[in-house]
């Protein structure tokens, strides 16, 4: 492991996990060798994760000082790795109590802060606490778990006296979402991972100030993550939230279903926001409780076009087209719900991406705009033109189902093995409604008032070509364009896609 000598002289180490932008973690515990973080459930995919053992733990040296275990004292060790990393400014995570430390940091240098990310961080920095009380009540939510009697006549036994390595046995079932197999194999590690002498000095006295911290963290421009667990008590979501309240550029994220640890309880819902914000090249907004994640590009006061992709592709579809459309247009390509780094509620179905998209064009004031859309997207874009037509100023529908009922109807299609891309229940629920569409989606074609291109695969294509031309026929203002290369024309075809909709005015 490569290591660094601090200002004190010793000597911590650190590891390196994934490519990319490097993301410095700070473990928490307090004083728990980084390695429970582990890949932080594939976020390593999208950034180099920069794991530092605090001193003390893991294969860090013991500091000659032990007063220096204490939280504020660590400041010094972060800025000692930004300065042996090169950085001129970081993106720091910090988990539970090390949220602690990178608040600090951030307060002590937030000149050095290019996004900071707190996950169910403890708010002991900022003067936002848990009691006992608020404890005890929160981990109510699981009293109809089968283990929680047992679980909670152990918390009785606690007493001053108690161990701190065995009050974080007794609370361990609390911590996650789940107790089950892997949640009590993470939780087993702690007590051969932590320093606990050290952790009893880390909130030691004088480690925090809180309203000096608070008028620093002022001066902090970078944008600010804070993730809770749903089921989470320390900090609960209301807690959570308070703490972003105090930083001036600050999002709230409650991951549904998730404890202490979220990247144990539920991966790929811990990670979609945080490479999201991490990304600089994505944005998300909220549009009726569910996170959309999109990208955006061209010139900000240019005309808007927004890009919609197919069943199971994501924003990053339309790189081509959209890099062409930015010399003169503001790009916005999203990521629908259950797709890419957008949120996966469990409810999906053609009208539900057609309020999504209705919802994502109001609150980002894109009135007006041309949207271009694939395939399911298309359905959702021209569902949308009827239903608001003053929405959608021009329409670009590539390859759209046409809700004609299908014959034979698709049988209930089997999940593939392995992760996916996207949530498997949007392909269950789509293909029922294409089996039997909702008449009105065919009839009220001729509410929408958006001049439209009809752009057609050819015969080599799924979708049947005649239904392509009788969708068309539907709409009041609508041309078809036929590009012979199969359902992706934008990907198979980008250079005649792109002539296509610049010949059709955009």
């Amino acid at each position: 492991m490569p290591t660094i000598t601090t200002y004190d002289g010793t000597e911590l180490a650190y590891r390196v996990q994934g490519e990319g932008e490097p993301l410095i973690c700070l473990a928490g515990g307090p004083m728990r060798d980084a390695g429970y973080l582990g890949d932080l459930g594939g976020l390593a995919a999208h950034r180099s994760l920069v794991l530092l053992d605090a001193r003390g733990t893991g294969a860090s040296a013991e500091p000659a000082d032990p007063g220096t275990y204490r939280c504020d004292r660590q400041v010094g060790d972060v800025e000692a790795l930004r300065v042996h990393l090169g950085l001129e400014r970081i993106d720091l995570l910090g988990h539970s109590a090390g949220g602690n430390l990178a608040v600090l940091y951030a307060a002590a240098h937030p000149e050095r802060i290019r996004s900071l990310v707190l996950v169910t961080s403890l708010g002991r920095a900022l003067g936002v606490g848990t009691t006992d009380e608020e404890w005890d009540k929160a981990v109510e939510v699981f009293a109809d778990r089968p283990w929680y009697p047992e679980a909670r006549a152990a918390l009785d036994t606690i007493g001053p006296d108690t161990p701190l390595r065995r009050v974080h046995e007794i609370a361990a079932p609390f911590a996650y979402g789940r107790w089950d197999a892997a949640a009590q194999e993470h939780a087993a590690a702690n007590g051969r991972e932590t320093n606990w002498d050290a952790a009893s000095a880390y909130h030691g006295e004088g480690a925090y100030d809180p309203e000096p911290t608070r008028r620093a963290l002022g001066a902090l421009t970078a944008p600010v993550l804070i993730l809770a667990g749903e089921y989470d008590a320390s900090p609960t979501p209301a807690k959570a939230a308070e703490a972003a309240a105090l930083f001036p550029h600050a999002e709230l994220v409650v991951q549904p279903g998730a404890g202490h640890f979220p990247w144990v309880d539920d991966a790929d819902a811990f990670v979609r926001p945080l490479a999201a914000f991490l990304d600089p090249d994505v944005s998300t907004v909220t549009v009726d409780g569910v996170r959309i994640a999109y990208r955006v590009a061209g010139p900000e006061d240019a005309r808007p076009v927004v890009l919609v992709h197919g069943r199971g592709n994501d924003s990053t579809t339309w790189t081509e087209i959209g890099a062409d459309l930015a010399a003169d247009h503001r790009v916005y390509a999203v990521d629908l719900r259950g797709h890419g780094l957008s949120d996966r509620p469990g409810a999906y179905g053609f009208e539900d991406f057609r309020d999504e998209l209705g919802g994502f064009l109001k609150a980002l004031g894109l009135t007006g705009a041309t949207v271009v859309a694939h395939s399911m997207g298309a359905a959702a874009a021209y569902l949308l033109a009827q239903r608001a037509p003053g929405l959608v100023g021009r329409l670009v529908l590539e390859e759209a189902p046409a809700f004609v009922p299908l014959d034979p109807p698709r049988p209930v299609a089997e999940r593939p093995e392995g992760p996916l891309p996207f949530d498997w229940g949007i392909v269950t629920t789509t293909d029922a409604e294409l089996n039997a569409p909702d008449p009105a989606w065919r009839e009220e074609l001729s509410a929408i008032t958006a001049p439209t291109l009809v752009l057609a695969g050819g015969p080599t294509s799924h979708v049947p070509q005649d239904q392509l031309s009788v969708l068309a026929a539907a709409i009041p203002d609508a041309r078809l364009v036929t590009i012979e290369t199969g359902h992706l024309i934008h990907n198979a075809r980008p250079a005649e896609f792109l002539a296509a909709i610049r010949e059709f005015g955009l």
